[in-house]
């Protein structure tokens, strides 16, 4: 199949409101966080927003971000986000995909993958896409999802239509959408570690994060001085991965 060829995938990405997003990242940054120029709802942003970038860069992608946060629209296709959890957020999306485009394919992304490339998120519906006929024959759902780099959430659930899509996001997602589409493990580090925790969060800086995540912690690292004095209770691993980011430059 060519470029030209390819189906237009619409990719709906939920992003909470920064206020409310990423207490367990925040809580575990803790020392760095209290002393530096950047602040949590910061590097909330941050992580959408390298998300949101590589989604828009990926050839045959119309995003649909649900959101309430007006600084993370851009040039997206914006649906309010109900304010009712995740699962509306993405049921709104579903909605709107399924009014505008019922019979192409639809996927939902996370939105916490500041070391997502484009490569990696077309590596990955192309992978979706070749799926979906072989369940659709034993009867199954056109549906496939990818794992996180732990192996029981999800980053990635796809399908040939929006309607095909059954959401079960969380923890332990991955089980629950097992239930339904075709588990996918896929060589893509970058696309499966979603970051929710400090140890997460040096994992994507070694995988190299994008330009918003990597300023955000250069804020960090700045006011905190780490290395001259570093705050009791920080992470040495996070330390490390964040003074090689700072060394090598923020990625264009």
């Amino acid at each position: 199949m060519t470029a030209e060829q390819a189906p237009r995938w619409t990719v709906i990405v939920p992003v909470k409101g920064t206020a409310a997003a990423k207490t367990r990242l925040v809580a575990g940054l803790g020392p760095l966080l209290s002393a530096g120029a950047a602040g949590p709802q910061d590097l909330a942003r941050a992580l959408a927003l390298d998300t949101l970038a590589a989604v828009a860069a990926t050839a045959a992608v119309r995003l649909l971000v649900v959101t309430a946060d007006p600084g993370l629209t851009g040039a997206a296709t914006v649906v309010p986000d109900p304010g009712r959890g995740l699962d509306a957020a993405i049921a709104a999306g579903l909605n709107a995909a399924a009014g505008e485009a019922p019979q192409t394919p639809a996927a939902v992304l996370l939105s916490d993958l500041p070391a997502l490339r484009p490569q990696d998120l077309s590596a990955a519906l192309t992978a979706c896409l070749a799926a979906f006929a072989p369940a659709a024959r034993r009867g199954r759902s056109a549906a496939a999802f990818v794992p996180d780099a732990e192996g029981s959430g999800t980053v990635l659930l796809a399908g040939a239509q929006p309607s095909a899509l059954q959401p079960a996001f969380g923890v332990d997602s991955a089980a629950r959408h097992a239930q339904h589409a075709q588990r996918l493990e896929l060589p893509l580090p970058a696309l499966r570690r979603d970051v929710d925790t400090v140890a997460d969060l040096a994992q994507a800086v070694a995988l190299g994060v994008g330009a918003h995540t990597a300023a955000a912690l250069a804020g960090l690292l700045v006011g905190t001085r780490v290395g001259r004095g570093r705050p009791e209770g920080a992470h040495p691993a996070l330390d490390d991965a964040l003074g090689e980011l700072l060394r090598r430059g923020s990625p264009s």
